[in-house]
């Protein structure tokens, strides 16, 4: 097994990690951001509320990822050509908002949101893609480790620094700034070397749209599978949930939990993602699994002390250190377990796929949280939370059992 070194100072992990940050740009333009825009433009709240639909493009992602299976631009390949394409396109589209009126030109600026959100969403199908791809077996954890330190540095940049800059120049002057930090990606496209696969890709469209569903459903435990993808990170939208109603119940404010969050709790998320990375080099894939998602699952535990003691800074601190810390622990294994088993002839389709169901588990069980937090109260409702992380860590049991494509040598 290759050094913990070695893997991480590859050329393809310095394209993932300013990938990753291409990826993480876009979306708070379109969301907090483009909100704080438009309360300072004066804009009715009303109106500002009903701008969330323009996000609609990520949930939806899934419907045109075949087509960048089966489609490949007349140049730089199947996976840099659709990235050059989506980071090209955004560059332009958020420089076209910065020249926009919130006040005067809604209906303008709505249309410009709605092209930059489809944009990002099709910018995270071939980045995603690529990053399966392009990663042998053992770097797909380190690799996930820096593509989620990036997209959360970046998530950084257009929100809490794009605010902070609001305050001494202009929107607009803001979002081309924004739209410049949007070249990183190019320049990442540019440069990174395109997966060369010796599978041969879908050849018509009813092809990249039916094989990746008829493939996978002819593994052996496809349906376990399913359903480890959809329970493994339960227990953490559960807590993550109700965390904020419940900092507030027990008497913080809204700044000390902002700061918090935005503080200890990003700052945990990264390096819980580089911790992660770096020890699924060592443990593989089954024994991080394991691992990391049982940390993630106890992590629960430090809410519960929380809501045993009260109004207690340091404790609050701490549960948020250490539930960001494991949670991006689990994310990476996570993640990369998901680009393990997607068929690299399907990748745009197989991930959006997967990932897609994930979605779905986090709107379906946050749905009845606030009803159940106020029918068995703060401490047993993280106990709870903690306990949800039990199937998913049986049904690793099976993991062995279940069958996956055969890896592909990277280019």
């Amino acid at each position: 097994m290759r050094s913990m070194l070695k893997v991480f100072a590859s050329r393809r992990m310095a394209v993932v990690l300013f990938l990753g940050f291409a990826s993480g740009i876009p979306f708070k333009l379109t969301t907090d951001t483009l909100q704080a825009w438009m309360f300072d433009a004066k804009v009715d709240l009303a109106v500002i509320g009903v701008f969330a639909l323009v996000t609609w493009p990520y949930a939806a992602k899934f419907l045109w990822s075949p087509l960048m299976d089966r489609f490949v631009p007349p140049f730089l390949g199947r996976r840099r050509g659709w990235m050059l394409v989506t980071q090209v396109a955004l560059v332009l589209g958020i420089s076209a908002m910065a020249f926009t009126n919130p006040a005067g030109s809604r209906m303008t600026l709505a249309a410009l949101a709605v092209l930059v959100a489809f944009f990002s969403a099709s910018q995270d199908i071939v980045i995603d893609a690529y990053r399966t791809e392009i990663l042998d077996p053992e770097e797909l954890g380190a690799g996930m480790g820096l593509a989620v330190t990036g997209y959360r540095i970046a998530m950084l940049v257009s929100g809490a620094l794009a605010l902070s800059l609001a305050d001494h120049i202009p929107w607009s002057a803001v979002y081309l700034l924004m739209a410049g930090a949007m070249s990183l990606g190019v320049v990442a496209s540019l440069f990174a070397p395109e997966p060369k696969l010796r599978l041969t890709p879908p050849r018509t469209l009813a092809d990249a749209v039916v094989k990746p569903f008829v493939e996978f459903l002819r593994r052996r435990g496809a349906v376990e599978v399913l359903l480890f993808i959809f329970i493994f990170k339960l227990d953490v939208f559960v807590a993550q949930a109700m965390t904020t109603p419940f900092l507030r119940d027990i008497g913080f404010s809204k700044t000390v939990i902002g700061n918090v969050s935005q503080g200890f709790g990003l700052v945990s998320t990264i390096v819980g993602s580089l911790v992660g990375g770096a020890l699924m080099v060592r443990l593989g894939m089954y024994r991080s699994l394991w691992t990391f998602g049982l940390l993630q699952g106890l992590s629960g535990l430090s809410f519960t002390t929380l809501a045993l003691l009260g109004k207690n800074y340091p404790m609050m601190v701490t549960a948020n250190i250490v539930e960001n810390f494991c949670a991006g622990l689990g994310t990476v294994a996570y993640t990369a377990f998901i680009m393990s088993i997607c068929d690299k002839r399907f990748t745009a389709t197989q991930f959006a796929l997967f990932t897609g169901l994930m979605a779905a588990a986090r709107f379906l069980v946050s749905a009845p949280t606030g009803w159940f937090a106020k029918t068995v109260g703060w401490p047993w409702y993280f106990i709870v939370a903690t306990l949800i992380a039990i199937p998913g860590l049986l049904l690793l049991f099976r993991f062995k059992t279940w069958t996956r494509p055969a890896a592909e040598p990277a280019s």
